[in-house]
């Protein structure tokens, strides 16, 4: 009997803002780049909130991340985002996206995170939202740090590779699999499986999920994972936080950043 997926895309899918660009501040604090590596982080978070990002500042934005994180030790990665992953990620998570996610694993569904993040981040977060399998992008490692060489970009085209190369390690039909995402880069991986749905879409994928007639979805609610308690039902999740919770937070650590840099 062949088996049922649900792929989602991670940023602006399943959370409210770029997985990578999120860490920066615990990447700051435990110096591994600078403050002004921080702001540039920050501008880039805000245009990929108010526009999406398009192949081009994608490609810009892996040869910034990479470059930036030559040299850096592995283990200290995956240190830092297991000791802030709840605090970072946690109320950044949709609550539409657990319902979904909740659904999907009620109908014995597989689900599968496949992020342009990269690995060591994307793990984590599948594991904390109850992914059954993740897969993002991998940089080259030697003597356990990364060389800043990227040995395969999740992203684009690779995301349909990897969700077919899952199919036939699992033995998902691809035609009855679900797929979900907000960027018009990631259509190959929306036209590989049989129900693709588009989720806060950027303006060309709006457009072309209008010409295909796909399921359009807008997800707004970034909640806690702490917070969600099971339905009776027990499909459904409830939650009690809000939007602005992620707001302030990001404010907060603006304007201490700030404050950090009027005082240096």
């Amino acid at each position: 009997m062949s088996r049922i997926a649900a792929f989602f895309d991670l940023d602006k899918t399943v959370i409210a803002k770029s997985s990578t660009l999120a860490f920066s501040r615990p990447f700051f604090q435990e110096g591994l780049i600078n403050r002004r590596a921080v702001l540039k982080s920050a501008y880039a978070q805000f245009v990929f909130m108010l526009a999406g990002a398009d192949a081009d500042q994608m490609d810009r934005m892996r040869a910034h991340i990479t470059a930036l994180a030559a040299g850096w030790d592995v283990e200290q990665i995956r240190s830092i985002v297991s000791e802030t992953l709840h605090d970072i990620v946690d109320p950044l998570v949709y609550k539409e996206a657990t319902q979904l996610i909740a659904d999907h694993k009620a109908e014995g569904h597989d689900v599968v995170i496949v992020s342009a993040s990269g690995a060591e981040l994307v793990a984590p977060i599948a594991e904390m939202i109850g992914a059954d399998y993740s897969v993002g992008t991998k940089m080259v490692i030697q003597d356990g740090r990364y060389t800043g060489e990227v040995e395969f970009y999740c992203a684009a085209d690779n995301k349909a590779v990897m969700i077919k190369q899952l199919a036939a390690e699992h033995g998902y039909d691809l035609a009855k699999s679900y797929a979900y995402s907000d960027s018009v880069t990631d259509l190959p991986m929306l036209e590989v499986v049989g129900h693709p749905t588009v989720v806060n879409p950027d303006r060309g994928l709006r457009r072309i999920a209008l010409e295909k007639d796909w399921p359009v979805q807008q997800f707004v609610d970034p909640v806690s994972l702490r917070g969600r308690i099971p339905t009776p039902s027990g499909k459904a999740v409830a939650v009690t936080a809000i939007s602005l919770g992620a707001v302030a937070a990001a404010g907060a650590a603006w304007y201490g950043l700030r404050r950090k840099r009027g005082n240096g």
